[in-house]
């Protein structure tokens, strides 16, 4: 996996354009760069930045001139992110008496009063949890605020927002506009897909969309997005980034259209690039489509795995009991390939799938989800929408013998596949020889598939309303 540094992760985020840009990760955290006016004098200069986000790595800035005139160094850099609010002023104001603002109802009329309190303690704990207040009225100490405390000021050591006080040097004095860029979190995104498929049949509609949450605690205006799909090594803060639910949607219309979002190779990830500026507002989920198939093939695939659960274990196991009773459930699945050749062929983020079919009223209806993980083009998508309620499995075995002296193992089973559709399918019989890895498959009533070095495979047509049997018998040695 390629390790990227806090520098190197938002290196390509970084251009000449004055206009907000983000790149935003699918692991809770974003790149941002930005504009900030700079009117400086040769020699040392004070600046502050209130521009950005709330949870910004502060040891991640990068500011430059992108015209390359203004050579600028970062002497000294002092974050603060404690902006006013009502516990911080309280905070500042300890030991004084301050005014408190009430109401009372007297003589059924609503009285406002002024109390004067001694602030004893605030409560305020920096980036902790409060405590509780204690306020002196009238020589008596109380544990909640006597009203609406009324401050005299601010105070010189407060913030309206987030802010960066730099000390800048620089041997170009001038105003200009500089870019800085910065690793934040509050930012997540995810791609959502929608499978609708017809009444019958294996030609389906897929449509893709992506999911921004911006909870960083700035609001972007006409910004570029880009977003970054890979497993990027990032370390990740201890405190978790809430995430906002997602959302999805219906197909549209088959007509072409321009790509709202266009895709990329990128180093070792692919990069999604939203064509269009947008504003991403603080606290806000926007969703935008990315991808859109017609008429794509994903057959449905039945698979009854009677044994699932059993696996090579790396012994011999001898136990006759081991691995014998199955389950019924068939389960269903769906496959599609990611190729050009199939109206798709677009690398694929890792995402949910939901499935829709049409019923007789061309209705849709939700018929299961599953998950996809990061597909390139051209490699091959299955998923499990669920388990089929007209077709059944049954398992059993019909024969075991054992030799320790020459150490052997036959055992044979007996598959029953059940249709109770009123159309044709075929069912996948998987079956793990799991008792040892030297095995042979000594008689069989049906062709099968080797699919791994333990696992093999049938694929049984049966008919409406019919049965079909499958039995093998396996030889194992050591």
């Amino acid at each position: 996996m390629t390790k990227l540094t806090p520098a190197l992760l938002f290196a390509a985020a970084l251009s000449a354009a004055a206009q907000p840009a983000l790149t935003i990760y699918n692991q809770n955290f974003a790149v941002v760069r930005d504009s900030v006016t700079l009117d400086l004098k040769e020699g040392v200069n004070k600046v502050l930045y209130a521009g950005a986000t709330a949870q910004v790595e502060p040891d991640s800035v990068i500011l430059r001139d992108p015209k390359g005139v203004h050579s600028l160094q970062i002497l000294e850099q002092d974050y603060r992110n404690d902006p006013v609010s009502q516990p911080l002023l309280l905070s500042l104001n300890e030991g004084k008496t301050i005014d408190f603002e009430n109401y009372r109802l007297k003589d059924n009329t609503t009285v406002r009063e002024i109390i004067q309190g001694k602030i004893v303690r605030s409560g305020y704990v920096p980036h902790g949890t409060a405590e509780q207040p204690i306020i002196e009225v009238n020589g008596k100490l109380q544990f909640t605020l006597p009203g609406q405390p009324l401050f005299p000021d601010l105070g010189d050591d407060t913030v309206l927002k987030p802010t960066m006080n730099w000390l800048l040097q620089t041997a170009e004095p001038g105003k200009f506009d500089a870019e800085v860029g910065y690793v934040t979190g509050g930012f997540t995104w995810q791609a959502d897909y929608n499978l609708i498929s017809p009444e019958k049949g294996d030609l389906v509609d897929l449509v893709g969309w992506i999911t921004l949450n911006n909870n960083s605690g700035k609001t972007f205006e006409n910004a570029k997005i880009k977003l970054m799909a890979g497993d990027v090594n990032k370390i990740q803060p201890r405190t978790a980034v809430r995430q906002a639910g997602m959302g999805g949607r219906g197909a549209g219309g088959a007509a072409a259209m321009a790509p709202v979002v266009t895709e990329q190779a990128f180093d070792e990830f692919h990069l999604y690039d939203i064509g269009r500026a947008t504003t991403l507002h603080d606290r806000e989920t926007k969703q935008v489509e990315f991808v859109k198939a017609v008429s794509m093939y994903a057959p449905t695939i039945y698979v009854y795995d009677g044994a699932s659960g059993y696996r090579f274990s790396g012994g011999v196991n001898t136990t006759q009991s081991y691995g014998v009773t199955g389950n019924t459930k068939v389960n269903v699945m769906r496959e599609f390939v990611n190729a050009e050749s199939n109206h798709l062929g677009v690398a694929l983020p890792k995402g949910r799938l939901r499935f829709y079919r049409r019923d007789t009223d061309s209705q849709l209806q939700f018929v299961g989800e599953n998950e996809i993980d990061h597909t390139p083009r051209d490699e091959t998508v299955r998923v499990t929408t669920g388990n089929s309620f007209d077709l059944v499995g049954e398992r059993k075995a019909t024969n075991f013998r054992v030799d320790s002296g020459d150490k052997w193992i036959d055992e044979t089973f007996e598959i029953k596949l059940r249709n109770h559709k009123k159309e044709p399918v075929e069912i996948r019989a998987v079956e793990h020889l799991y008792r040892w890895s030297n095995w042979d498959i000594t008689a069989k009533s049906d062709t099968f598939k080797k699919t791994d070095a333990q696992t093999i495979e049938f694929r049984i047509p049966v008919k409406p309303d019919d049965e079909r049997t499958v039995t093998y018998t396996v030889h194992y040695s050591w």
